[in-house]
């Protein structure tokens, strides 16, 4: 079977930091572009950055900019979404995708193929 699994969400106080792992099951994360998404009840699933398999190149939207950074493990199943700095606004269930070749500033969900059950991320005091 063909599936994502999403691991080290958790708590953590505003300030702090977590990484995320994003892990594939049956195919290579090498051969797609890869995004993570976080979505709050109520919203619509956003895109929090993106890992361009054409180019190599990511994206991540001014609210996590500088905060936030993408990376890919060399064995091609893994990818990692470390965050620092992390905000209250923070909070939300995060979800990797792995999908079609789109252009990552406008990565979107209806591009992914492949998705995980998401990791639930709360900041709080």
């Amino acid at each position: 079977q063909l599936h994502l699994v999403e691991s080290g969400g958790g708590l953590v106080q505003p300030g702090g930091s977590l990484r995320l792992s994003c892990v594939s099951s049956g195919f290579s994360l090498g051969l797609y572009t890869v995004a993570w998404f976080r979505q709050v009840p109520g919203k619509e699933r956003e895109v929090v950055s993106c890992s361009s398999v054409s180019d190599g190149s990511t994206y991540y939207p001014e609210s996590v900019e500088g905060r936030f950074t993408v990376s890919r493990d060399n064995d091609g199943k893994t990818v990692y979404l470390q965050m620092n700095e992390m905000r209250p606004e923070d909070t939300a269930v995060y979800h990797c995708g792995a999908g079609r070749d789109y252009p990552c500033s406008k990565y979107r969900v209806e591009a992914v193929y492949y998705w995980g059950k998401g990791a639930q991320v709360t900041v709080s005091s």
